[in-house]
């Protein structure tokens, strides 16, 4: 990806490269005061912390790159997803370098010599010195970056050098970290041998089964002791990862209505008047437009599914519209249309026109440059000694294969209207480019058209209704009365069981940051201190438990374990009904009938899918089976729907493995056992690690 793609290749090399800009932090502070290093700490792991600057700068590039993927504003949703993985990529790093430390894994300097110029370069330096033209590694083009970093590099050059450098580092030890988990994860033939049976022998069994829901719940009553002896059997269950909030709230509903549709659709007409008479069709849609779209031409699939279904088939001069897309109305003036290449692939060098003291002196700079390349000189070479684009000048400049509107439009109409093979100049906000055009691919219809758009907003009669409604309930609320009033005024009582610091919406309806904030210093019991509102509700909150990091209490679970421990006490009554039935019993049949049932038979049941057919998953059921004598009758069984017996009538066992099958088992079961050993290192490590996320003091 190129600079000019919203800067996509910076992003992606920050991003790629975020733990040295985490590790640089501290370097950074040095001799700052603790307590405003503290306050200015986005979190830490295990006592290695991120600055806010630093995290922040990786949020506004990681934001800008999902923009730039996704298309369309910037948006609430966009940033928490940034503020998310930027985020987990820091615990991650720093987890896997804390670990790689620890166990003194290190890359020497003989090694890091061989991993850039050696006969088996890194990855990354290969793809960074590929030829665009031949598609090979030009290690003469390594070793003249090399040489321009050593005796004429600028600051900027020197630190992408030493960023690449860390992460070629980085990746190696990466690498030997992972090569140590595999090689610790060993599959032996009896287990290969386990596997294949759990898959391929077959029980044919009768069950008899006692189901929870044959006793109703009314009639069990559940004490103290039930809730603490299935507690104590589950406390490993109960750990909370971090602090949660229980919210119970009031959304008062503020989004248009019929009447502000009918409002917005008579604008957009009038709008529609108006475009047809423009004779400034640009300047109209750039003064009255909600989204600024760019004058420019586009290709299909660019815009709306209605629009685009419209304005590829109309003739010049047409005004199309209104059509309703998510809450927008939308017209279109097509100016102009003509026949386009689909893709074009490009190399470019970008002279930053400041830095040359204005836009004249960096075209002249440019038009010498361009001789150059006219005279034979290697375009690739040239990018990489004066190109400041740093996404593409380590390939040559090369820009790849890209659609019209993926560049800024004076770099679209170069590419896309000049002939392969040309070299052009243009200006553009992002500086003076010289282009050289590869090669065109396909040709299609592209319009020039003047869009308007004007999304569906609540009107003042429509906000000012559901204000008042808002501002009734939150005067006569307390911290006591919340869900009488809301049952008093008609409004729907809503409940957030297990709120993050970091969520952004209440069961799907979006919430203010604000709120958020407020609801994590609030105490228990607590209002919420005003009317918090989005773009379509009003909100009012009420802090209804909170439950820490760590264990969970008792208490804290008591109503979530309910269920499970009403079915404990309905197995030990059902257990003690079934062993009453199993007593004398010779076979299961004998024990059904004294119940007035029917066992049921089913076949072709394996291990390792115990499920019984047409009930549900039953592990210890199925599991006891597998473990029983023919014409045995196991036991009672607490199973997962109900208590049960089994009476195996008999195994099929499968053909006996060779030696080569067994070596394949064995590689099979291996390969899975080292992709998950990955995630069972890191949750370990996470488990263990003292992390302190304080993201919500700054987001």
């Amino acid at each position: 990806m190129s600079y000019l793609r919203n800067r996509a290749g910076l992003v992606v090399t920050i991003i790629g490269l975020a733990i040295v800009a985490f590790l640089l932090g501290d370097a950074i502070n040095v001799g700052t005061p603790f307590w405003v290093k503290s306050q200015n700490q986005v979190g830490s792991v295990n006592g290695e912390s991120i600055d806010y600057q630093a995290f922040n700068a990786q949020v506004d590039q990681t934001t800008a790159m999902y923009q730039q993927q996704m298309g369309g504003a910037a948006s609430p949703q966009i940033r928490s997803y940034a503020v998310q993985q930027v985020w987990n990529q820091f615990v991650s790093q720093e987890l896997l370098k804390q670990e790689i430390e620890r166990l003194g894994l290190t890359v020497g300097k003989d090694e890091l010599n061989s991993l850039v110029t050696g006969a088996n370069p890194s990855p990354q330096i290969v793809q960074a010195f590929t030829n665009p033209e031949t598609g090979v590694f030009d290690k003469n083009q390594l070793n003249t970056f090399i040489s321009q970093v050593k005796s004429q590099g600028t600051p900027e050059m020197v630190q992408q050098w030493d960023m690449l450098l860390e992460n070629i580092s980085n990746e190696r030890l990466n690498q030997k970290y992972s090569n140590l988990l595999s090689n610790s994860v060993y599959v032996t033939s009896l287990e290969a041998q386990e596997e294949y049976n759990q898959r391929n022998k077959l029980a044919n069994f009768k069950y008899l089964m006692l189901d929870y829901s044959s006793v109703k719940d009314g009639e069990i009553k559940l004490s103290d002791s039930d809730f603490k002896t299935y507690y104590d059997a589950h406390k490993n269950g109960f750990k909370n990862p971090e602090e949660t909030r229980s919210i119970e709230y009031v959304l008062f509903d503020a989004t248009p209505t019929a009447n502000d549709t009918a409002a917005a659709k008579s604008n957009i007409e009038q709008l529609k008047a108006e475009l047809i008479a423009s004779k400034t069709d640009s300047l109209f849609a750039a003064v009255n437009s909600d989204t600024k779209h760019p004058f420019t031409y586009i290709r299909k699939g660019q815009v709306s599914p209605d629009l685009d279904s419209v304005i590829f088939n109309v003739p010049v001069g047409t005004t199309v519209g209104p059509f309703l897309s998510s809450g927008v109305y939308e017209i279109a003036k097509v100016v102009d249309a003509k026949f386009s290449p689909d893709s074009v692939k490009a190399s470019h060098i970008l002279l930053n026109a400041t830095a040359e003291g204005g836009v004249d002196k960096a075209t002249a700079k440019a038009d010498s440059i361009k001789g150059l390349i006219q005279k034979g000189e290697s375009f690739a070479a040239l990018a990489v000694q004066f190109s400041v684009d740093q996404g593409s000048k380590v390939n040559g400049g090369e820009l790849g294969t890209f659609p019209r509107g993926q560049m800024v439009p004076e770099f679209d109409e170069a590419v896309f209207s000049g002939k392969p093979g040309e070299v052009v100049v243009v200006n553009s906000r992002f500086g003076t480019h010289i282009i050289k055009i590869e090669k065109q691919i396909g040709n299609s219809k592209i319009v020039k058209a003047a869009i308007v758009d004007k999304a569906v907003s609540s009107g003042k009669a429509t906000t000012d209704a559901a204000y008042t409604k808002a501002n009734n309930f939150f005067a006569d609320v307390d911290g006591k009365n919340f869900a009488e009033i809301a049952s008093k005024q008609g409004a729907k009582l809503q409940k957030v069981d297990r709120a993050v610091a970091m969520d952004n919406n209440f069961n799907g309806a979006e919430v203010p940051r604000e709120l958020i904030r407020w609801a994590f210093e609030a105490k228990n019991g607590a209002v919420s201190e005003k009317i918090y509102d989005t773009e379509q509700h009003f909100i009012v909150a009420r802090i209804v438990d909170i439950q820490p990091k760590g264990t969970l209490s008792l208490d804290a679970v008591k109503p979530q374990i309910e269920a499970q421990v009403r079915n404990e006490v309905k197995a030990k009554m059902l257990t003690e009904k079934l062993n009453n039935a199993l007593n004398g019993a010779s076979n299961i049949d004998q024990a059904a009938q004294k119940l007035g049932k029917s066992a049921v038979a089913v076949e072709n049941i394996v291990l390792a899918n115990p499920v019984l057919p047409g009930v549900s998953l039953e592990p210890a059921v199925v599991g006891t089976a597998f473990g029983l004598q023919p014409n045995k009758v196991s036991k009672s069984i607490k199973g997962m729907q109900g208590v049960y017996a089994v009476q195996v009538n008999g195994f099929v066992n499968p053909a006996e493995l060779v030696a080569s099958d067994i070596a394949s088992q064995k590689k099979q079961m291996q390969t899975a056992k080292s992709q998950r050993a990955w995630s069972s290192i890191y949750q370990a490590l996470q488990n263990k690690a003292d992390i302190d996320d304080n993201r919500i003091r700054f987001y």
